[in-house]
Order: C-alpha cells, then sequence, then structure tokens
C-alpha cells in the first residue's frame, strides 16, 4: 500500500494523484512539506534509499540518510524563493552493505505557496555508474601525471638513501598515506645482528607519512632502522612471489599477520592503520627490497585495479635508479679502498724533512679518482717530492695511479733530473699500454744546496713559502704533455729553497673552478703565509678551508720544508 494513505496532506497536495503519477517510474521521487519532512516516497526512491516507504515519512533526508550529502540547504533556498534547483550528492545508503560511495543527481521543485500550502518534490536519478567512471578516468589523468613526474624526483643523486627516501615522499599522499621503502644491505656485514631464524631483516633507507601521521609513525622506526620481518608477514610473503602482496586490516587477525611482529598491532590500530600493500623493488631479475603502502582512517582501502599498477610501475623505475646508486656505491667504495691503501703517506727522506699531506675525496657524489702523491729519497741530503692526477674516476684510475707511482719509484732510484725522470715516464707509460694519462709534478729539492729542481708533465706549477714577511710565490716553469702521450720535451727549472721555505704541491681540484681561468685560480695560492703556530698541518688545514670549499674534483697536498738547523 503507498505510504502517502497514513499522511494528513492539506491540499494542494493529493497524494493518490502522484502516486498514479509517478509510482511506476524509475526516477526516485519524493514529496516533502514545508519543514521538509516526507510526505510521500515512491518505490524508486525506496529502493535507492533502502528503506521502506513508511519509514520515511514525518522524518528529514538527513534523518533517513545520516551518511549522505543530502544538501537540506539547497532544500531550503527552493522552498524559500520558488526557484528550482539541480544538485549532484553522495554519500552512503541503506541499499547494501558495501562500503562505495552512491551518487546521484536530483532535481528540486516548489508546489503551492501564494497563501497554498507549500511542498517540495525531488527526483532523483542514481549516476553512480557514470560517477564512478569519471572517478576512474580522473585517476587514470592523475596517476599518469604522477608516472610523468617521477623521473624528476626520483633518482635524483648517486646516493642510495637518498633515493629511498625520495620514492617514498613522492608516493605520499598521492599513493598513501605512509610509505616506506626497506632494501637489503649493499654490504650484508654491515647489519648489526642476525636476523633470527625465520625471520628477515631490512634496512629501512626511506619513510614518508602524511603531516597528520608523522608524529604517530616514528615509533615504528625511521631511515636508518634495522627492521625485522615475521616469516609470514606481507614483506617477505611478497620478496617470496615477486608481486604486490595486498593486505586489508580489517581485524586484529589480520593486523598481526602483516605488521613485522605481533607486538605492533596494538600500535598499528591506535594510528588507525587499515589496509597495505606491499610491491617488490625488482631489476635484472634480483630483489632489491620492498615499497610499502599503508593507509589510515578516512582513506579507501587498497583493491587490485589502478593503485597497484602504478605502485607496481613506479616501484619499477625506482629500482633501477635503486640499482645504479647499489653499483656505483661498491665501486665507489672499492675504489676508495683501494686508493686508501695505495695512497699511504710518504716516506721522510730523512730526519732534516719535514712533510704533510691532506687528501680529500669531492664528496659522496663523485667518484675518487687517480690523485696522488709520493717521497722519495735519492741521497747525498736530495730528496724527490711528487704529485700527480690520473684522468676519470673509479677503479680504473686508482689501478692507473698505482701503476704510475710504481713506475715512478723504480726510475727515480737512477737518481736522474726531474725532466729525464718524465721522460722515461712518458716512454715507460706508453710501452706498457696504459690507456689513461696523468698529469705529474716532480721536485728533487737538494736542502745542502738550499735548491730545488722542478719538471711538470702537464700540472699546476708548486708554491714556495718563504718564511717572514715576503709571502708566498708561484714557481714560473715550462710544463711540458701530460705523461703518456709520447711527446716528451719536458724541462727542469731550478728555484732556490732555503731551509724553512715550504714546498706546496697540489692537485688542481684546490684551485680550478668552473667559468675561472687557471691562472686567476692559481694567482690566489700567493695569499697562503705560514700560521702563526708555524706547523705544516696547520697550513694545509688553511688551504683547504680558504681555498677548498668550492671543490669539484678531489684534492691532494703535500707540503714539505727542511728544517732549519
Amino acid at each position: 500500500m503507498p505510504a502517502h494513505e497514513h499522511a494528513d496532506v492539506p491540499p494542494p497536495f493529493d497524494a493518490e494523484a502522484v502516486a498514479a503519477l509517478v509510482g511506476g517510474t524509475p526516477a526516485g521521487v519524493a514529496v516533502l512539506d514545508d519543514e521538509l519532512r516526507y510526505l510521500y516516497v515512491n518505490a524508486a526512491l525506496e529502493r535507492l534509499n533502502g528503506v521502506p516507504a513508511a519509514a520515511h515519512l514525518g522524518k528529514t533526508p538527513a534523518e533517513v540518510l545520516p551518511e549522505a550529502d543530502v544538501r537540506m540547504g539547497v532544500l531550503r533556498q527552493v522552498l524559500a524563493d520558488g526557484r528550482a534547483r539541480e544538485v549532484t550528492a553522495s554519500g552512503r545508503t541503506w541499499s547494501d552493505l558495501a562500503p562505495e560511495r552512491r551518487y546521484w543527481r536530483a532535481a528540486y521543485h516548489r508546489m503551492g505557496g501564494d497563501g497554498r500550502a507549500r511542498v517540495l518534490v525531488a527526483i532523483t536519478l542514481e549516476i553512480s555508474a557514470v560517477q564512478n567512471q569519471e572517478d576512474e578516468l580522473e585517476r587514470a589523468r592523475r596517476y599518469l601525471a604522477l608516472l610523468d613526474n617521477a623521473a624528476g624526483s626520483i633518482g635524483t643523486t648517486l646516493d642510495v638513501m637518498t633515493t629511498c627516501q625520495e620514492l617514498a615522499d613522492f608516493v605520499v599522499p598521492a599513493l598513501a598515506d605512509v610509505a616506506a621503502v626497506e632494501i637489503f644491505h649493499v654490504d650484508k656485514r654491515l647489519s648489526v645482528l642476525r636476523p633470527a631464524p625465520g625471520r628477515l631483516r631490512l634496512l629501512r633507507a626511506g619513510m614518508a607519512a602524511i603531516p597528520e601521521l608523522r608524529d604517530s609513525i616514528d615509533q615504528f622506526g625511521g631511515a636508518g632502522s634495522e627492521i625485522e620481518y615475521q616469516e609470514d608477514s606481507a614483506v617477505p610473503r611478497c620478496l617470496a612471489a615477486g608481486s604486490p602482496v595486498i593486505e586489508n586490516l580489517f581485524g586484529d587477525e589480520q593486523l598481526s599477520r602483516a605488521a613485522p611482529t605481533p607486538e605492533r598491532v596494538a600500535a598499528y590500530r591506535a594510528v588507525g592503520l587499515h589496509s597495505a600493500v606491499a610491491v617488490p623493488l625488482t631489476t635484472r631479475g634480483s630483489p632489491l627490497g620492498v615499497l610499502s603502502l599503508l593507509r589510515a582512517g578516512d582513506s579507501p582501502p587498497f583493491s587490485a585495479g589502478q593503485d597497484i599498477v602504478i605502485a607496481r610501475a613506479l616501484a619499477g623505475r625506482a629500482a633501477v635508479d635503486v640499482d645504479h646508486a647499489r653499483r656505483y656505491a661498491r665501486e665507489h667504495g672499492v675504489a676508495r679502498e683501494l686508493q686508501r691503501s695505495l695512497l699511504s703517506e710518504p716516506r721522510l727522506p730523512d730526519r732534516g724533512i719535514e712533510i704533510a699531506t691532506r687528501y680529500l675525496p669531492a664528496g659522496q657524489g663523485a667518484l675518487v679518482g687517480g690523485d696522488w702523491f709520493d717521497a722519495i729519497p735519492l741521497g747525498d741530503g736530495r730528496h724527490l717530492k711528487v704529485i700527480g692526477d690520473v684522468m676519470g674516476h673509479g677503479v680504473e684510475a686508482a689501478v692507473a695511479m698505482n701503476h704510475y707511482r710504481s713506475l715512478l719509484r723504480l726510475l727515480a732510484e737512477d737518481g736522474l733530473p726531474p725532466h729525464r725522470v718524465l721522460e722515461r715516464l712518458d716512454g715507460a707509460v706508453e710501452r706498457s699500454g696504459l690507456d689513461r694519462g696523468a698529469t705529474c709534478l716532480l721536485a728533487v729539492v737538494d736542502r745542502r744546496a738550499g735548491t730545488c729542481e722542478v719538471a711538470s708533465a702537464g700540472h699546476l706549477p708548486p708554491v714556495f713559502i718563504d718564511p717572514g714577511p715576503s709571502g708566498a710565490r708561484v714557481a714560473h716553469l715550462q710544463a711540458g704533455p701530460p705523461l703518456g702521450t709520447g711527446f716528451g720535451g719536458y724541462r727542469s727549472t731550478t728555484m732556490p729553497c732555503q731551509a724553512g721555505t715550504v714546498l706546496f704541491m697540489y692537485t688542481d681540484g684546490l684551485v680550478e673552478r668552473r667559468g675561472e681561468d687557471i691562472d686567476v685560480s692559481v694567482e690566489r695560492l700567493t695569499r697562503l703565509t705560514l700560521p702563526a703556530s708555524g706547523r705544516l698541518e696547520d697550513l694545509l688545514d688553511q688551504a683547504v678551508d680558504r681555498f677548498g670549499a668550492m671543490a669539484e674534483d678531489d684534492i691532494a697536498i703535500v707540503a714539505s720544508r727542511a728544517r732549519e738547523h
């Protein structure tokens, strides 16, 4: 029986006439009185709202559908001015238990007025399917833009931790409320403890969260923490399967299974985490780690749709960057260790000579180069000082540097003047097939004669710092071609070098600056002065502080002097 039969409705509203007119229409139709209480509901609206028609009567739309945006303000405006309006509304109705929102389009018209009783007629059509399609299209556009922007936001450096943090920052809040990137150690020996049997330990390399959750997730460990997972949790299962694992954490049992440890369940519940997905970071068929995405509060749960497709695409792209950074880190570590092992402190030629050295790599963002220095005793109060720079960076440059240094030590034993040593070294390098050129500066110091004989193979000139007010002076000498070219043509220049005068030799990383003439750069070194302490170590500190702050290449420095008797 129509719901209107029990309603006491004054004219001009005729319930039977309305029922006869719209009772069978597929559009939802309702009539509300001037206090916006239901007077009539047809069968279509009854199905849409999921509430019997009789249960509507005497109630407002907001009371019948508390989880829907029924736009009560618009209804009051129509009653007040009589102007019809159309609106789109959304929310959850009682028609089913699914959590998805429903969408409908409603038109509101006023009947009556001018002394007659006023009623409001609402005609409603559900447009959920159309709206959901539009939402999917908009989400697809947003995700395509996200993928397009990923290349410029992830992998901006060759540092593993930075790359992982960039990935975590990028997916929050676009895909998740919380994101964590965890990887296997580049060197498993770096892990502090062995994991317990049946557990997996990963290094958390990146962590991000929406602002309202940042303080809450600190308790779970930030970047740099080691995270241990139980065997059946989502992350190990994701790595084992090589595909995403979705966990909708509606109960404590699911939370307990997904958490690294069962003790985390209460903490996860307090934060409001309810849905998670673990996506493997894999490249060249090998797993590098996992991207974990989590949602909390009112965010929708993850499903095997566009969210997962985009997460996999981002994880795949980021995995390539992480792999490049890991391979770089391994090569960088090998090169640096090799260089450190080869670049030992020079031997003191005799007790009358002081030597101080400094080697500074350009930074984490650049591979170590082939800078080297050495000091070789020649006898009769003479010794050879060496500084050189092999072209290029990495392991190959460090190995080439060792070849140069070994050949030079062998050739220096004959006690030849420096230009002859360079000629023989150039020829030996050419015959050896070594394909990396190098610059080199040799200085034979005779502390008894108070002289320094200098020759350069494409290297920057040394600086002499005399004691007293005269200060520093750059040696003016003719530089020959770099070693390994086979051209020869080196010359020696003899300079005065009395006891107490500091011979300051360096590689181009100390002075060379982009966009500046090298002669201008070298001339700045004439500002060097002996520190009040007189210590050579303090002199090197002064040089690095004043001239090395903007270095883009490795810096090697050797400072030496003959002690005054």
